[in-house]
């Protein structure tokens, strides 16, 4: 891909790659709604085009037919898809965004140690700063407590080290099972062996035995059946 080659080889590593359709499947949204949120889009009203900006840059050089996504990236798009979920506006997430970079002085605010912490005051702070009267954002005042329940659940499942996010744990917290953009290109994997879980899924499919998959991989059956549960959830998705 043109986009990767632009990059020095030493920032490769560590950053994590993931389509549209892995960042999809992994926080439960679609592929076209990954890249609208990355790349923007335009629409008609009145005969006249418009053009909606991405929420942000992501880490990986934008590619006219290929979008590829950062570790980072994906972390950010989880928050964003949790807030939607929660009923808030993605005009509102925007201005929560804008806001947080200034405060945290990072382009991926949602996925530092500072928005875990001060979350529900930067997001306040920012809606301070629209003037349109909404009645959304006086019901935001009033639920803030709300805000802040919803950023400790996701990150919940997340471990931070240097003031960042740098491991998802996706599978219901639990330790087996790691997105770390350090190992196997941020990948899922399982933790304490490396192995990709649609590797030990496919193979349990294919030999019809966990158990069998677990001595052939040398991995404990309860990591096999976390891998198999783990990406069902994915195809269900």
């Amino acid at each position: 891909m043109t986009g990767r080659q632009s990059i020095e080889n030493e920032a490769v590593f560590g950053v994590g790659s993931y389509t549209a359709r892995d960042a999809g499947r992994l926080i439960g949204t679609t592929p076209r709604n990954i890249s609208r949120w990355m790349k923007g889009y335009t629409y008609r009203r009145n005969d006249v085009r418009h053009r909606v900006d991405p929420l942000w840059m992501p880490q990986w050089p934008v590619d006219d037919h290929q979008l590829a996504i950062g570790f980072r990236d994906l972390i950010e798009l989880r928050f964003v898809k949790a807030f939607l979920d929660s009923g808030l506006g993605l005009l509102t997430i925007r201005h929560c965004l804008d806001r947080a970079r200034e405060c945290v002085q990072d382009d991926y605010p949602f996925s530092t140690r500072r928005f875990r912490t001060d979350g529900r005051t930067i997001f306040l702070e920012s809606m301070d700063r629209l003037s349109d009267g909404s009645s959304e954002l006086i019901d935001l005042k009033k639920n803030q407590f709300a805000f802040k329940q919803i950023i400790e659940r996701t990150f919940r499942d997340l471990d931070i080290d240097d003031d960042a996010v740098v491991r998802w744990r996706p599978y219901r917290g639990k330790p087996s099972i790691v997105i770390d953009p350090q190992r196997a290109f941020g990948q899922p994997i399982a933790a304490d062996f490396g192995v990709p879980t649609v590797a030990l899924a496919g193979a349990t499919e294919a030999e019809g035995s966990p158990d069998r998959v677990a001595r052939l991989y040398d991995v404990p059956l309860s990591i096999v059946r976390d891998a198999v549960r783990f990406e069902s959830t994915l195809k269900a998705a």
